[in-house]
């Protein structure tokens, strides 16, 4: 099974691909899709939806998780602009017919660490411990991705347990 993780972001989405057999979790790659941030907003958008689905073409997985749209009531635009960059991810995984998933932060979290309010820190910890890291040299983005990955494999793994 192989899932891809999106941390999506106008400037940076950060993505991560899983190999999973059932028991042992592996990274195939991960890593960021920066914009350039000269370009304009269409640029942007199609810079995300190209590299994407690269991505997408190259590992052929058989899931999409992303992360859900959150928004602070005193940065709207933040979340619309976010929404953006997620829905180039939902057309390609259409495109493509590969069932996505989206997870709440809060869900995310609670996958990795039982606290669905785990800091960054405690998170970054967590995915390097699950995958076996052994530098911190991860963006923040891209541990984001991965830990979006990460809680659909559990999920995934949950639901053949029952």
């Amino acid at each position: 099974m192989i899932i891809i993780g999106i941390d999506p972001g106008l400037q940076i989405t950060g993505y991560g691909v899983l190999k999973s057999d059932g028991t042992k979790i592996e990274i195939l790659e991960a890593g960021i899709i920066k914009t350039n941030v000269k370009d304009n907003f269409e640029s942007k958008l199609d810079e995300i939806y190209s590299e994407v689905g690269k991505v997408i073409k190259q590992f052929k997985p058989d899931y999409i998780a992303i992360e859900d749209l959150y928004s602070h009531y005193a940065h709207p635009k933040t979340a619309i602009i976010m929404g953006h960059a997620r829905g180039m991810v939902f057309l390609l995984a259409s495109q493509y017919k590969i069932p996505i998933v989206s997870y709440a932060a809060t869900r995310i979290k609670k996958s990795l660490t039982g606290n669905g309010h785990a800091t960054k820190i405690q998170m970054r910890r967590m995915i390097k411990s699950t995958l076996g890291l052994k530098d911190d040299l991860l963006s923040p983005d891209t541990a984001d991705a991965l830990a979006v990955a990460v809680c659909h494999h559990n999920a995934i793994m949950k639901g053949f347990s029952k």
